[in-house]
C-alpha cells in the first residue's frame, strides 16, 4: 500500500516537534513543528522586516499561507490547554495562567490518546505545560523525550506517526539580558507604534530579531532531517507559532500583536486533493482559531473525534465551513489579574474589558525582565509618552473596537465611531452567544469560582454547567450593567449588594467602583460591604470608598486583610497597587514589618511598589 507523510510545523510555546511519518492512504503521518512567541510581524513572508526567515518563507512558497490564524489565549499554558483538549480554556476552567485546574478526564480526551487509538505513534519530546491538573503532561505521548529530537525515528517500521518538534529559540526569554552581543542593526528595526523610539527599545528588538533568525534555522534543520530520512516529498508540513510576542503589549494580550500568528501548510503534489487552495504559493483567508487544530489533526488521521471538541476542521477531505468569528480570552497572567474577552473577524475586533480599572501595563515580573519594558515604563513616569505610547499604563475603557486592516497595532479605539456601530453590535451579540454556548467559567473571580467548585466537590467545568450554582446569563447581564459606568444603575447596584449570591455582589461592587465619585451616595452600602463574607467584595468596596474620599475605614479593612490573611491574596495585592498613593502607607507598613519580598513569579507586587517608591 502506498504511504504518504503529513508534517505539521507549528510555533508553540513549549510543544515539541512531531516526527514525520510515512502516510497511510487513510492515515497520513503528521509532523507539527512549533516555535514560541513570534507573531506574524516577525516572519518575512507576512511582511516582517526585522528578522530574516528564509526557511519559513520557502515553506510558504511551496505551501499555503493562512492570513487569519489566531491564538485563543495569547500566552503559553492556557493556549496549550486548548490544544491538548480541543476545547476553549474558558469552557474547561483552565484559562488562568498555570492554574492547573482539574477537568473530567473520563469525559474530555486528549488528542494524542485518540491518535494512539487510531494506530499512531505519538511523540512530544519537549515542554508540555498543559495547565491541567489530574494527569501528568507527558503521559499521553508514546515518546516523551530523550536524545532523539525527531520523534518519528522512534516509531515501529511502517507505523503512522504524529510528532511535535518545538523550537524555543524565539521564546520571550531570548529578549532578556544584556544587549552587548546583538548582531542585528537596531537602527533598522521597525517598532510597533505604541513603543516610544528609544535606543534601548531598538536594541531589545534587535536582540529578539537575532533569536527569531536562530529559530528559523532550527526550522530548516527539521526540514533537512525530514529530507535526510526520505520523507519530505511524502509529508504535509504545517507551521504556526504558539502566540504572538514578545515585546510588551503583545504576548499575554488580545491585541493583534498577541494573537495573530503565522500558519503555513505545505502539501506535496501527490496529495493535491488535500490542497486548501488552488495551487501552492497562494494564501488562504479563512479564519483558523487554535481550537480548530486538534480536531483537524484527528480528522486528517481518520481518528475518532469526540463531541467535546469545539473547533472546526479546516484542512482535508472533511473540512468544515469556515467560522465567521474568532474568540479570544485573557485572565490572570502570572501574578497579575485581568479579565478580557475578544470576538473578531479577520478585519475587525471587539474587546470587552471586565476589569477595566486594571491597566494593561501593570508590572509583571517576567515581562519586566526585558530591558525594553522598564525603559518604556520609566519614559512614561517621566511624562514623556503621548496618547498612543502611554495608554498601556493607564486604566482602560470598558470596550474597545479596532479595524485591524488600517490599525494592526490596535491603538485607535473606534468603539464610539458611528460607522462601526452595526459591526460592534454584531460582534457583541456573537460574543455573548459564544460565552453561553461554552459555559464561560470566567464570570466569577478566579478564587471565588475555585471556592464554589470545591464547596460542591465539583470541577470548575462541572460547576459551570450547573445553572443553580453558576447562573451565567444572570452574571453576563450584571457584568454588562456594571461596565456601562452609568450612575442611573446605582440603585440596582445597591440592591445587588445584599444579594445572597456573592457573584452578584461582586458585579455590583465592580459597577460601584467604576462609577467612582458618583458612587458616593452608596457610602452606607459600601461600608456595610466591608464585612462581606466575600473578601473580593470587601476589597473592591474598600477601594471604591477610597475613590469617593472615605479612606479611613476602608484602609483599616485592607490593613486587616493584609496582616491577618485573606482567601484571595492575589486580588488584595493587585488592588493595593491599583489604588496607588492612598495605599502606600499600608504597603510601606507591610514591607517594614517583613512582608514578603518575593512572589511566586518573582519580586512581589508590594515589594515592587516599595522599590519604585525608594523605601
Amino acid at each position: 500500500m502506498r504511504r504518504f507523510t503529513l508534517v505539521v510545523f507549528t510555533c508553540l510555546h513549549g510543544v515539541l516537534a512531531m516526527p514525520e511519518q510515512a502516510f497511510g492512504q487513510d492515515q497520513p503521518n503528521i509532523l507539527w513543528i512549533t516555535s514560541e512567541d513570534n507573531g506574524v510581524k516577525w516572519v518575512g513572508c507576512y511582511g516582517g522586516t526585522n528578522a530574516n526567515t528564509p526557511a519559513i518563507d520557502q515553506l510558504a512558497k511551496e505551501g499555503f499561507r493562512y492570513t487569519n490564524c489566531f491564538d485563543n489565549a495569547a500566552v503559553c499554558a492556557p493556549t496549550r490547554s486548548v490544544w491538548i483538549t480541543g476545547m476553549y480554556g474558558i469552557s474547561n476552567g483552565t484559562q488562568p495562567m498555570r492554574s492547573r485546574n482539574e477537568i473530567p478526564h473520563d469525559t474530555i480526551k486528549y488528542y494524542p490518546d485518540l491518535l494512539k487509538q487510531a494506530g499512531y505513534h505519538t511523540s512530544n519530546p519537549g515542554k508540555t505545560d498543559y495547565n491541567i491538573g489530574g494527569r501528568e503532561d507527558k503521559d499521553p505521548w508514546d515518546y516523551k523525550g530523550g536524545k532523539e529530537q525527531y520523534g518519528w525515528r522512534m516509531r515501529k517500521p511502517g507505523q503512522p506517526f504524529f510528532a511535535i518538534v518545538n523550537i524555543t529559540d524565539s521564546h520571550e526569554s531570548r529578549a532578556h539580558g544584556s544587549h552587548d552581543e546583538v548582531k542585528k542593526d537596531p537602527a533598522k528595526m521597525k517598532l510597533f507604534s505604541y513603543h516610544p523610539d528609544l535606543p534601548v527599545i531598538r536594541k531589545t528588538y534587535a536582540k529578539y530579531a537575532d533569536a527569531v533568525e536562530n529559530m528559523d534555522r532550527k526550522v530548516q534543520d527539521a526540514i533537512d532531517a525530514l529530507k535526510a530520512d526520505g520523507l519530505y516529498d511524502n509529508t504535509i508540513i504545517i507551521y504556526n507559532s504558539d502566540h504572538g510576542g514578545v515585546m510588551a503589549r503583545s504576548k499575554r494580550f488580545l491585541y493583534s500583536s498577541g494573537v495573530h500568528c503565522p500558519l503555513i501548510i505545505r502539501v506535496p503534489e501527490k496529495m493535491k486533493h488535500l490542497y486548501p487552495g488552488n495551487k501552492p504559493g497562494t494564501t488562504v483567508d479563512r479564519i483558523v482559531s487554535f481550537v480548530d487544530m486538534p480536531k483537524t489533526w484527528l480528522s486528517l488521521a481518520g481518528a475518532n473525534i469526540p463531541n467535546t471538541y469545539q473547533g472546526t476542521v479546516f484542512l482535508g477531505a472533511d473540512a468544515e465551513p469556515a467560522p465567521k468569528y474568532h474568540l479570544g480570552f485573557r485572565e490572570r497572567a502570572d501574578e497579575r489579574l485581568d479579565h478580557v474577552r475578544l470576538m473578531r473577524t479577520g478585519r475587525y475586533s471587539y474587546h470587552k474589558n471586565y476589569m477595566p480599572f486594571a491597566p494593561a501595563g501593570h508590572h509583571l515580573a517576567y515581562l519586566w525582565k526585558a530591558q525594553l519594558t522598564p525603559a518604556w515604563e520609566q519614559h512614561h513616569r517621566e511624562g514623556k509618552t503621548n496618547e498612543i505610547t502611554g495608554r498601556f499604563f493607564e486604566p482602560r475603557a470598558s470596550e474597545e473596537f479596532y479595524d485591524n486592516k488600517s490599525d494592526f497595532d490596535n491603538v485607535h479605539n473606534l468603539i464610539d465611531a458611528p460607522k462601526h456601530q452595526k459591526m460592534i453590535a454584531e460582534l457583541k451579540t456573537a460574543l455573548r452567544k459564544k460565552q453561553l454556548e461554552l459555559y464561560d467559567t470566567g464570570l466569577l473571580p478566579e478564587k471565588m469560582r475555585e471556592r464554589r467548585a470545591a464547596e460542591n466537590n465539583l470541577t470548575i467545568y462541572a460547576m459551570a454547567r450547573n445553572e443553580k450554582l453558576y447562573p451565567l446569563e444572570k452574571y453576563l447581564d450584571a457584568a454588562d450593567l456594571a461596565l456601562e459606568r452609568d450612575k442611573a444603575n446605582l440603585k440596582t447596584f445597591k440592591k445587588w449588594m445584599s444579594d445572597d449570591d456573592e457573584g452578584m455582589r461582586w458585579w455590583a461592587s465592580v459597577g460601584l467602583n467604576l462609577l467612582e465619585k458618583d458612587a458616593r451616595s452608596a457610602s452606607a452600602t459600601l461600608k456595610q460591604a466591608l464585612t462581606d463574607e466575600s473578601h473580593e467584595v470587601r476589597i473592591l468596596s474598600a477601594w471604591t470608598l477610597i475613590k469617593t474620599g472615605q479612606s479611613k475605614q476602608a484602609l483599616a479593612v485592607l490593613d486587616e486583610l493584609l496582616f491577618e490573611g485573606t482567601e484571595n491574596e492575589p486580588m488584595l495585592h493587585n488592588t493595593l497597587d491599583w489604588i496607588g498613593e492612598p495605599a502606600f502607607p499600608l504597603v510601606k507598613k507591610y514591607i517594614d514589618n517583613g512582608g514578603s519580598q518575593k512572589g511566586k513569579y518573582g519580586i512581589s507586587i508590594l515589594a515592587r511598589i516599595a522599590q519604585v517608591q525608594g523605601w
